[in-house]
């Protein structure tokens, strides 16, 4: 299963946010796993990729993501890349036809990006740490770099751990708030002494917003709320599972 967003119903433009339905992983994994640095047999991994790039209609060899290390760095994607050989990013961006790039999440905000005049598509990995230090910002400067104009630039932000359900403690509210002051409307209290929620979605909707994004469009679904489309980093640890998977979010533009 896939879920899509209306913003980014463009015309060249495939994209799609995989849920974890329609795979051949099994136990924490199924079904659609498509993560490369997760405990899964090899094999299926595969198989799982092989299929959302069909759904993208591209080549498995032609369905990109990145290692991901939580940071604001990003590619450019030219020509397809092996799995040994995926750079260290969290952003990939490209104006070339046929070549899917994606981002791989469990509970972290995937976000895609779109320029259908010039033709230019980005993906990005948001979690708490690479939106605040700059993804979101820097994803969108590497496709201007390429020839995008940002007010024709739309986003669409996917599934990943919504406010209910996060709770962080006092050193990361204080890591926000030394760095973007701007940020403390994003954490809620809870009955916890030192602890809040955290609306990591609005939190990086907002960097959108500042950043001179105005076709956005969020999502709106929990993974960690909903184990039967979503897998969820956070839930696996609280319920002492050895693993979880990794959905893939990704988008393409179709040859000319």
């Amino acid at each position: 299963m896939m879920i899509k967003a209306d913003v980014l119903a463009l015309p060249g433009i495939r994209h799609a946010f995989f849920t974890r339905e329609g795979g051949v992983s099994a136990g924490c994994y199924a079904s659609l796993n498509g993560g490369v640095g997760s405990a899964d047999d090899k094999d299926r991994v595969i198989e799982n990729r092989a299929r959302m790039a069909a759904a993208l209609a591209v080549g498995p060899d032609r369905f990109l993501t990145a290692f991901q290390i939580h940071s604001p760095h990003v590619v450019v994607a030219d020509t397809p890349w092996t799995a040994a050989a995926r750079p260290r990013a969290d952003g990939i961006v490209t104006r070339t036809p046929a070549l899917a790039i994606g981002v791989s999440t469990a509970d972290c905000g995937p976000v895609l990006f779109a320029e259908p005049h010039a033709r230019i598509v980005g993906a990005a990995h948001a979690g708490w740490r690479g939106a605040l230090s700059g993804i979101v910002e820097a994803t969108i400067a590497a496709m201007e770099a390429l020839g995008a104009a940002r007010d024709k630039i739309s986003a669409a932000v996917g599934p990943m751990i919504r406010q209910s359900n996060y709770e962080v403690g006092a050193d990361l509210m204080a890591r926000f708030a030394a760095e973007d002051p701007e940020s403390a409307t994003f954490f809620a209290p809870t009955p916890r002494p030192g602890h809040a929620l955290f609306d990591l979605s609005g939190y990086v909707t907002a960097r959108l917003r500042r950043a001179g994004i105005r076709h956005i469009e969020d999502i709106g679904l929990c993974t960690y709320g909903d184990p039967s489309l979503f897998y969820s980093y956070r839930r696996a640890t609280h319920c002492a599972e050895s693993d979880y998977g990794r959905h893939v979010s990704a988008i393409v533009l179709a040859a000319e």
